[in-house]
């Protein structure tokens, strides 16, 4: 109690101070009314190192932001999260809608290389060669024979992605779908060059001067757990339309503290946890990005005691998910009652209106289902389970978890909490009980969800298998008949969620910010990346 009074009076005082200081905000702007103005340098901050810069190899979200910023693709995300062309300057689609024929753009690398389509044949390949062990590797498999090769059954050379010429890639899929451009946008569909990587070996994009940029930014420093300093790429084919010379990024964990920062005006934007969203909700630099992002308990399913289906379902009808988002979040944030959040489109609407909630809080049930798990296991006494947590402001909702489990059921649960780094490399060896985890859509489409938990999937760190499941998926994602699909991917969530109770959604996650009002043109994006810096300037900065 004293801990929550000391954080709402800090919040409180700091709330006071913004509001006295600065006036109205709009975060974006229009360069045509209103022009840059002043010094271009953006101060910002973000709550964890990147893990990873290495596209072929990258799964957070915070690497992938940074390389959305510091590197292009064949598409980019526009500010209605719309695919746009970028290293492409063009496109052709087959009749069958089955080929794809790129026309790559006047491009440079930060060294002065031009980009080629051989960039993006290597980088492609790279991530699926067996060798790689990219856990992201199957975004690439609707390309034809990208499976195969990424499974030992096939050569580099079946896999249907051609350079015809420098400037021409040619994409083969082995079904049409309605979202491969949208996947072009993604991190793992960047260009890289070989000659840079085969030079660096296991050094590579570990460090700024080990790696080559062809975004609106380069990548000038990166002190580790602390700052990352992005600076203009003068060799950018569009540097017209970047204006900002220099972004600075201090990793800040503790949002107090990235609070003070933004408020003694150090720092152009902050996120915002929930002890301070909710105090600043009213003010008019307050923004709640509705993000098309769930966090989710996984089972490790090797586990005795969480391999039963009936315990399973126990724990999650036992978390009170409501509670959570309104006495704790208190950031717009919304009890998830599936898996897929309600901004992911289904077939000519959202998925979520199409398929159903699955998770309430039901106590009477979960006792009685923990009870009869039990005695299926012919057990007496629950044991100790581990919850592994994010060390940052969710470590506040895993031990609220915690609470309920141990309040509702009798379960005895111990938190973990670990940095992202860590924690993704304990999830891997499998060592945890239960894991408090995250996933944002790489693209807008249910696939981006329901692909993760197929048997042997590499996001399926809880070993979860279910045969009707596995051929629910394979199907939708080279199904024709888009009605049909979604059906299938109603019917996949549907075994996921209340049949076989594989995971636990609890909340589809809001992010709060404070941005300051002389920021213009900060797109934040609902999937695949947090925000797209390209257009961003400052003006009238006081």
């Amino acid at each position: 109690m004293k801990k929550r009074a000391a954080l709402s009076m800090a919040a409180a005082l700091v709330l006071s101070a913004l509001l006295t200081a600065c006036g109205g905000l709009q975060p974006q702007g229009n360069m045509e009314d209103q022009g840059a103005q002043g010094p271009q340098v953006l101060q910002l901050v973000t709550n964890n190192e990147p893990a990873d810069l290495d596209s072929a190899t990258s799964t957070d979200v915070i690497s992938g932001t940074i390389l959305n910023n510091v590197m292009e693709g064949l598409m980019r995300l526009d500010k209605d999260d719309k695919p746009q062309p970028a290293i492409a300057s063009s496109y052709e689609v087959s009749e069958d809608k089955k080929t794809y024929t790129f026309t790559l753009r006047d491009a440079k690398w930060s060294d002065g290389e031009p980009v080629k389509a051989q960039d993006f044949e290597y980088a492609w390949k790279r991530a699926l060669d067996p060798k790689t062990k990219s856990e992201y590797a199957y975004i690439l498999y609707p390309i034809k024979n990208a499976e195969k090769y990424n499974t030992g059954k096939a050569k580099a050379s079946d896999v249907g992605v051609r350079a015809l010429d420098d400037k021409t890639l040619e994409v083969q899929l082995e079904e049409p779908i309605p979202y491969f451009l949208s996947l072009t946008t993604f991190s793992t569909y960047l260009p890289q060059r070989k000659d840079i990587v085969e030079k660096f070996g296991g050094d590579y994009a570990k460090e700024p001067d080990k790696m080559v940029f062809n975004g609106p930014f380069v990548l000038a420093e990166w002190a580790h757990e602390q700052s990352l300093l992005l600076k203009k790429n003068d060799n950018y084919w569009d540097r017209n339309s970047v204006f900002l010379q220099d972004v600075k990024i201090d990793i800040i964990k503790d949002t107090s503290t990235g609070l003070n920062l933004y408020t003694s005006n150090q720092k152009d934007m902050t996120m915002l946890d929930k002890a301070f969203a909710e105090a600043f909700k009213s003010s008019p630099e307050f923004i709640s990005v509705s993000g098309s992002l769930v966090q989710y308990i996984n089972f490790n399913t090797k586990n005795t005691f969480l391999s039963n289906t009936k315990i399973r379902k126990a724990i999650s009808l036992a978390i009170d998910r409501e509670s959570i988002v309104k006495q704790v979040l208190k950031d717009g944030s919304q009890p998830a009652g599936g898996f897929v959040p309600p901004s992911i489109l289904g077939y000519n609407e959202s998925f979520r209106k199409q398929a159903r909630d699955y998770q309430q809080f039901q106590p009477a049930e979960a006792k009685q289902l923990l009870k009869l798990g039990m005695q299926e296991l012919g057990i007496d006494s629950p044991p100790t389970l581990t919850l592994l947590s994010y060390n940052d402001e969710r470590k506040d909702v895993s031990v609220v978890l915690k609470d309920q489990l141990e309040k509702t059921l009798g379960l005895k649960v111990k938190v973990n909490p670990q940095p992202l780094k860590q924690k993704i490399e304990l999830e891997q060896r499998g060592e945890f009980d239960l894991s408090f985890a995250g996933w944002k859509a790489d693209y807008n489409d249910p696939m981006t969800f329901l692909d993760m938990w197929v048997t042997d999937g590499p996001f399926n760190v809880g070993k979860w298998s279910n045969k009707k499941y596995d051929e629910l998926i394979k199907k939708s994602k080279s199904n024709p008949d888009f009605k049909e699909r979604i059906n299938d991917l109603i019917e996949a969530e549907r075994i996921l969620l209340e049949e076989k109770v594989a995971i636990a959604p609890v909340y589809y996650k809001n992010q709060a910010y404070l941005v300051k009002p002389h920021v213009k043109n900060l797109y934040f994006h609902s999937f695949n990346v947090e925000y797209t810096l390209k257009e961003t300037y400052i003006e009238n900065k006081q």
